[in-house]
């Protein structure tokens, strides 16, 4: 399950079995509809999205969602992700656990908010 050589996120999202593609389109309206004047972009060979730089970035792996909103975001939202494997700038969503669609929705208007009052 890999799709490294997707130039668009709908390339990207093709590329998966249809369970995991509707995961990712639902990270992918989630993160539009909280930042909907943000671009679409592949980066580092997975979807991501730029406002005033970039924003945040996620993928799919064998058995979850790769979240990718920054070492500070992650630090800001350190305890609604304990439930969560999460590294410095990362987090997995399990594939057999709901995406915490408010949850993305928030960082992603966190990561704006930082994006926009740094430039």
């Amino acid at each position: 399950m890999t799709n490294t050589a997707a130039e668009s996120i709908d390339e990207y999202i093709r590329g998966y079995p249809g369970e995991v593609q509707q995961l990712l389109q639902t990270m992918r309206r989630t993160i539009k509809k909280a930042a909907p004047k943000a671009e679409e972009t592949i980066s580092y060979k997975i979807p991501a999205f730029r406002l005033n730089g970039m924003l945040v970035w996620f993928a799919a792996f064998k058995n979850h969602i790769g979240f990718y909103p920054g070492a500070g975001a992650i630090k800001v939202f350190k305890d609604e992700l304990s439930a969560y494997k999460s590294a410095k700038g990362s987090v997995q969503f399990p594939f057999d656990k709901p995406l915490p669609l408010a949850l993305v929705s928030r960082i992603v208007k966190f990561r704006v908010g930082q994006n926009l009052s740094e430039k």
